[in-house]
């Protein structure tokens, strides 16, 4: 299978999460996390794109260009990028946007609606933005009419499209019949943006690059609007399941979430789940009562759990092995 681009949304989608109250140092913290996990692409503004700061879709706490700007300041290797939407943002806030450091701005329509998206997408390309055409609702439209809107953003001159389900509605069947045809029928690489309502999120990320999606998006957490969208640290490790070249590293993401974004959005009132463990034992294949005895040894030797349990994984181990797991840490902690 081809290489997979991942779009990181939290300080974008998840921002709806938190009343778009993420505050610089948030933003910094994140976008460093993000950015030493080799994530390809950062997402980061209001959760409807640039201006979006309104009182119909809610005020945040700073403008979008200085939150641009300060996640600009940490990033190094990978890409800013921002969501606009016709109607909201204007060619002038792209303007200001390049000024900030974005360099990848996703243009978003009702997936009936790419035909307004023209002047954007134009305009951004002649300003060097690698632009996204971010067809939403994509569960509202036949395919036919997905491609039909896809191939209008792909002639002005987007460099990917996305199919987008924003309600999280779409069946993993519906994903790959979509994503299918996109990749068919267009010359440019195919994305897909997934909601968990149906609890499908991972599953059709999964039908998507069956398909031939190659630019995929996730949350930390799956923090995100509504139920919230596919968990960029999950998705990381099924990549790496799959074994689907990519960029980003698995643990790095996972700490990333664990260590900063968990105590960043508590403070907002947000309770998100910590997926590290459930994720590290099914990411191995080692049963759940291994993990007490994994971390015990991790904390006795100063190594990390997660090295146990991949090990323990790779081992194959089984219940009444447990002998095993200070063997390993001690292993670990001579290398």
């Amino acid at each position: 299978m081809p290489k997979v681009f991942v779009t990181d949304t939290t300080l974008r989608d998840g921002s709806h999460s938190v009343g778009h109250k993420f505050d610089l140092d948030d933003i910094k913290e994140i976008c460093k996390g993000l950015d030493e996990a080799k994530v390809d692409i950062i997402e980061v503004g209001h959760g409807d794109g640039l201006t979006g700061s309104t009182c119909n879709y809610g005020f945040s706490k700073y403008d979008d260009f200085e939150m641009l700007e300060a996640a600009s300041s940490v990033i190094k290797n990978s890409k800013l990028a921002t969501l606009l939407l016709p109607g909201i943002g204007t060619v002038e806030d792209l303007k200001k946007a390049k000024e900030c450091g974005v360099e990848v701005v996703r243009i978003a329509t009702h997936v009936t609606e790419a035909d307004i998206s023209q002047q954007h997408i134009t305009e951004a390309k002649k300003m060097g933005f690698f632009v996204v055409g971010f067809l939403m609702m994509a569960h509202r439209a036949n395919v036919d009419k997905v491609l039909e809107e896809a191939k209008k953003m792909e002639s002005y001159g987007a460099d990917v499209v996305y199919a987008t389900d924003s309600a999280g509605a779409m069946l993993p069947n519906d994903v790959r019949n979509k994503i299918g045809t996109l990749v068919k029928e267009l010359k440019i690489p195919i994305g897909f943006h997934s909601h968990d309502n149906l609890g499908l999120a991972i599953g059709n990320s999964i039908a998507a690059i069956e398909a031939g999606a190659t630019y995929l998006d996730g949350s930390l957490g799956g923090l995100g609007a509504g139920a919230g969208n596919t968990p960029t640290e999950m998705l990381v490790a099924v990549l790496n399941r799959l074994k689907i070249e990519h960029n980003v590293d698995m643990f790095k993401t996972m700490d990333v979430s664990s260590k900063k974004l968990i105590p960043i959005v508590k403070k907002y009132g947000v309770n998100l789940n910590n997926l590290e463990d459930s994720m590290m034992l099914g990411y191995s294949g080692v049963y759940s009562s291994f993990m007490l005895h994994a971390k015990r040894a991790a904390a006795r030797f100063n190594v990390d759990y997660r090295d146990i349990i991949l090990e323990l994984g790779r081992r194959e181990a089984v219940g009444g092995q447990e002998d095993w797991i200070v063997e390993i840490a001690e292993q670990l902690e001579n290398k």
